[in-house]
């Protein structure tokens, strides 16, 4: 196995020693700090933004700790939370650690079937939900959930006993304080490092979800690591829309309880561009398709204007590309190239980064393969994205590029405190204080995956280059070999062709024990529609599906195809293609609530398409 080389950061074991005992106890520590800062910011129904301080969140926090308390909950229970992305989340989770339980996280667009089965497989005695809807499938399924003694809703209707709101919970919770002073703090200072904080159950591409245990050291060290990074401080604004039920959201939440940090929520997918100059966030974490959708809607919007814009776009964007390789590099910028960047920057780039807020120091990427290019112009543009890696399993953040150290197409270096090594066969390993416990009620599959000096096996594949930045090929288990013995990894190609085509949603590759590789492209519906009106004719107007299956968008998404091949070997090229006639969903289970592919799901529903592919 290959040892990491990097001379400028090595593992600091300093960092486990520095973290909190407990999430808790982090949380408390950050409100006898700084009591008066605002810690969440967030909006109400009619669009009006408000905020709450750190001892207010404490006030809420501390009494839903002891409704939970006053309900039975004990030390380590399972407590889930089946919501959107909203700032009651952030307080009742907040609520759960104090109470020394752990939060079971569920998606609000679970299927019913995964959603009951969670709860029963967690054994969690109180579930937080956000709306009738979960009431509904609570109620018809509540035999499969004995486990559970109360459900509080945030905004659906309480029935006075099985289901109450966060109301009543809070004011159950002040009232058991009134007799029960000191009973929050108790649970803080009985709760250990090792003890259940979180329990995150996969999304599973294949059979059912897999819980994974994440205990208090996880988040502490996580929070601590970063810190000591020197990442993010104090005034760094955060804006928060990521699924809290995944673990780059969870993280996320964390990391203000150690640095102070202001966190604005809003879990709206469809308002994150509208917020972002009402926020004026400093940072923000997303998944890849959320940058590679902005670049593609700029470029498009570019092109339709024509003219000087685009031209002065072009040659704007062209230097930006130039400026960030020598970033990366640490190469100094001719004079020439400097002078014209920076009349680029203040005529196109100041304009870009307003829409973003105008305080944007850099984004952060994760959970997907982020586009080279796109990562390059955005770099260029003087708003960094900086990519990381981790899994559910190793708590998210284990690799980040550095501001100071930033090279696009690869996920950084290691946080302090984290080692990493690569297999033979090229897997990623890592081991530190951010890996698993391991999977609840799977032993077996723990072994796997889990080594007993605690070496985790990612299922990725990579490489680390002399500076020590981890690269990320694929995920061992998508790589694939055609019938001719070559092999392709299909992460990286898609990663490609969302950079190249504007208008491009999702490509998925296939050619599995095929002669030649196919795939199958979905379309974003806005841009694909704005393009359709702009080209006039029988398409103006016209609907999604007749739009992508018109032979003038196949021409159209043809030409970027050849530009994709053109860029890759010989048998990794793709012959042949089929458009969807609509995107992949979450709905439909085809992408993951953080917009992760479920390839392995898609394949399978469109092999007999696929397979038309392959007849002469």
């Amino acid at each position: 196995m290959a040892m990491m080389s990097n001379q400028e950061e090595k593992p600091d074991y300093a960092v486990i020693n520095n973290a909190a005992r407990s999430v808790g106890a982090l949380f408390l520590d950050r409100v006898s700090k700084t009591p008066d800062r605002v810690a969440f910011e967030f909006p109400d129904a009619d669009e009006n933004w408000h905020s709450l301080t750190w001892a207010e969140v404490a006030v809420r926090s501390r009494n839903i700790a002891a409704g939970l308390i006053s309900l039975g909950v004990e030390m380590e229970d399972r407590v889930a939370i089946a919501s959107a992305t909203r700032v009651e989340w952030a307080i009742t989770d907040l609520g759960v650690m104090l109470a020394g339980a752990a939060t079971t996280t569920i998606y609000p667009t679970s299927t019913v079937d995964d959603t009951l089965f969670i709860i029963a497989d967690s054994g969690s005695k109180v579930v937080f939900t956000e709306d009738d809807a979960h009431n509904t499938m609570l109620r018809e399924g509540r035999d499969a959930i004995d486990s559970v003694v109360k459900v509080v809703t945030f905004d659906g209707e309480a029935d006075g006993d099985w289901i109450i709101s966060l109301a009543d919970l809070e004011k159950l919770g002040a009232e058991y304080l009134a007799s029960h002073e000191g009973a929050v703090e108790e649970r803080v200072d009985k709760t250990e490092p090792e003890h259940l904080s979180t329990l995150i159950y996969t999304s599973g591409t294949t059979g059912r979800p897999k819980g994974v245990r994440l205990p208090h050291r996880a988040w502490t060290y996580e929070a601590a690591a970063v810190d000591s990074s020197n990442l993010l401080g104090p005034d760094d604004k955060a804006f928060l829309w990521l699924p809290l039920a995944h673990v780059f959201g969870k993280v996320l939440l964390t990391l203000p309880l150690q640095i102070g940090f202001t966190t604005a929520i809003d879990g709206r997918v469809d308002k994150i561009v509208e917020n972002l100059p009402v926020v004026k966030p400093v940072w923000m974490g997303a998944a890849p398709r959320i940058f590679e959708k902005v670049y593609g809607r700029i470029s498009i919007m570019m092109r339709e204007e024509g003219g000087a814009k685009a031209k002065l776009f072009d040659w704007h964007s062209a230097n930006a590309l130039k400026v960030s390789d020598a970033n990366s590099k640490g190469e100094k910028l001719g004079a020439a190239t400097a002078a014209m960047h920076k009349i680029g920057d203040a005529i196109i780039a100041k304009k870009i980064r307003q829409r973003f807020g105008g305080n944007i120091r850099f984004f952060i990427s994760g959970s997907a393969a982020l586009n080279q290019d796109v990562a390059k112009w955005f770099d260029g543009m003087g708003i960094p994205i900086l990519e990381g890696y981790g899994l559910t399993e190793t708590s998210a953040a284990t690799f980040v590029n550095r501001p100071y150290a930033n090279i696009p197409g690869t996920v950084g270096w290691p946080l302090p405190g984290t080692e990493v090594k690569i297999a033979e066969d090229g897997e990623i390993l890592v081991k530190g204080p951010g890996v698993m416990q391991g999977y609840r009620g799977m032993d077996d599959v723990t072994k796997e995956v889990l080594t007993d000096d605690g070496w985790f096996h990612t299922g990725d594949i990579g490489e680390l280059n002399p500076t020590g930045h981890l690269r990320v090929t694929d995920r061992k288990k998508d790589l694939f070999k055609t019938s001719n013995g070559k092999y392709v990894a299909p992460s990286q190609i898609e990663a490609i062709f969302k950079g190249i085509c504007p208008f491009a949603s999702q490509l998925v590759v296939e050619g599995d024990g095929r002669k030649f590789v196919s795939a199958l492209i979905t379309l974003d519906e806005d841009a694909i529609k704005e393009w359709a009106d702009a080209h006039g004719g029988d398409l103006k107007g016209a609907d999604y599906q007749t739009i992508v299956t018109s032979d003038q968008v196949r021409e159209m998404v043809q030409g970027y195809v050849d530009e994709l091949n053109s860029k890759l070997a010989r048998w990794e090229q793709i012959k042949r293609f089929i458009i969807l006639p609509r995107d992949l969903s979450i709905e439909e289970g085809e992408i993951t609530p953080s917009l992760k592919l479920k390839r392995k799901v898609v394949v399978k529903k469109y092999k007999d398409d696929l397979d038309t592919l392959y007849q002469d």
